[in-house]
């Protein structure tokens, strides 16, 4: 018995063009390496990307009825489409043309008469992009569901791990981090609290007040998810390692687990435990009610110099109406 022949993973790209010469030589040049659907005019265009979801699509400008210009348009205006990368293929290279087209959306221009290995080279630059940020989602995602698995053991929901890395990054970005850097905390921050899957469910699911042995085993948490993180040079992984050692230090040196003081503990953490405990403070616990916004920024303020960095706290501050905006969209 024959097995079943594998499923077609090549990727999909949409031709449009209304000549369907240049259809020809497109598909002369791309059949090998990727599924080809086809539309000669704008319409047809906009039903086939909305039904097949193609990867990418390579569209004419100048076509009767609905142009380039109308199609990328509507592509761009559909939840279904926008995301798809539209490179622009036509005759007309000027700047003022390609600015226009940018503008609209598309990320690349090829110009007709059309180079085999300039339209193979741009298709497979710009899918490789489309496929890295595919991995930064899917990284994002792990990371926070690796998060919400530590949360869950400790009587939290899995939105405060969304909540305060989004709180992070805006703090970052407010401190004048690069962009880079701060997205880097936004998925790092989801596994600061990591180590707490490997306490005991009652010690962290303790009603009462923590008895001193019982606080020397959640004190280690910090250390357990160092070791669940790994030794790591550089990157996010770097940053979520930093993060889940030094979350819980002080700036007065009277946090844990190794008293670090000031600019001893790392930027990322001291950024972090201000997200990590405003969301706390302003999220109904089993044993305690949600705090008013304002009285955890208020406390917040009290704590800068002791538990905060004074600087960070300043900058924290003005950034009340987007942290709200932020618990509003990923409310529990």
């Amino acid at each position: 018995m024959n097995p079943s022949p594998s499923p077609d993973s090549r990727p999909r790209l949409l031709l449009v063009d209304d000549e369907p010469t240049n259809l020809h030589v497109l598909r002369h040049v791309l059949q090998d390496d990727y599924r080809l659907l086809f539309a000669t005019d704008g319409e047809r265009a906009l039903a086939l990307a909305a039904q097949q979801r193609p990867d990418l699509v390579l569209l004419d400008v100048m076509m009767p009825g609905l142009d380039g210009r109308d199609v990328c348009r509507a592509l761009k205006a559909d939840l279904r489409t926008a995301a798809i990368p539209v490179i622009f293929v036509t005759a007309m290279g000027d700047s003022a043309d390609e600015a226009h087209g940018f503008a609209l959306g598309c990320v690349d221009y090829i110009t007709k008469p059309i180079s085999a290995a300039t339209v193979r080279a741009r298709v497979r630059t710009h899918l490789s992009l489309v496929r890295m940020e595919e991995l930064a989602a899917t990284r994002l995602q792990i990371v926070q569901c690796l998060g919400r698995a530590a949360e869950y053991k400790d009587n939290e929901t899995g939105m405060h791990v969304i909540r305060m890395s989004h709180f992070a990054r805006l703090l970052a970005l407010a401190a004048g981090c690069a962009p880079q850097w701060a997205d880097d905390l936004l998925c790092a921050a989801p596994m600061h609290d990591v180590g707490k899957i490997g306490i005991a469910d009652a010690v962290l699911q303790k009603p009462g007040p923590l008895e001193p042995h019982e606080w020397d085993a959640m004190r280690r948490h910090p250390l357990i998810g160092v070791e669940i993180i790994g030794e790591h040079p550089a990157g996010m992984l770097q940053l979520a390692r930093s993060v889940a050692l030094a979350h819980h230090e002080k700036w007065d040196g009277s946090g844990y687990p190794a008293g670090l003081a000031g600019e001893q503990i790392p930027l990322e953490a001291r950024i972090v435990a201000l997200a990590d405990v405003f969301d706390a403070l302003t999220s109904e616990r089993p044993y305690k009610r949600a705090w008013e916004p304002e009285a955890a920024m208020a406390h917040i303020q009290e704590q800068a110099g002791r538990h905060f960095d004074p600087a960070l706290v300043a900058l924290f501050v003005p950034l009340l109406p987007q942290l709200l905006e932020i618990r509003a969209r990923w409310a529990d």
